[in-house]
């Protein structure tokens, strides 16, 4: 099911110097994947890490630091109220976003979230990152 998400990432995002996904809970597999496939930083955020690898962070109130050289900032089946906090985080950073919900949620953005399909896949993507 994430196969193609994955490939998504690694396909347009392994010069990245970072990429964050944003309340990961205790589902790793998709972080867990792109370490094993990307010589890329990769970090994990939630509110309530479940485990010692996991940065604590509140995406209402971001420590930037965590963040600061994100290129892409991903986030899967977040809360529909997180959705422009993670836009704003998104923007002030200078990385794109993307949010994965289930079928069945609607996003609440502004505007600048497109919806992206990729295979089997289906996301929704703002842009703000420029490679150097």
């Amino acid at each position: 099911m994430w196969s193609d998400f994955i490939e998504y990432i690694i396909k347009y995002y392994a010069q990245s110097p970072c990429i964050v996904e944003v309340g990961v809970g205790c589902f790793t597999k998709v972080a867990r994947t792109l370490e094993e496939h990307l010589k890329v930083d990769i970090v994990m955020t939630d509110i309530k890490p479940c485990h010692e690898g996991i940065v604590q962070d509140d995406v209402s109130h971001p420590d930037l630091k965590i963040y600061k050289d994100a290129a892409l900032i991903y986030s899967i089946r977040p809360p529909e109220e997180l959705h422009p906090f993670l836009e704003d985080l998104a923007q002030e950073i200078g990385a794109d976003l993307i949010i994965k919900p289930l079928s069945t949620d609607s996003i609440n953005t502004r505007e600048k979230m497109k919806l992206f399909n990729y295979n089997k896949s289906f996301f929704y993507k703002m842009c703000c990152y420029e490679l150097a």
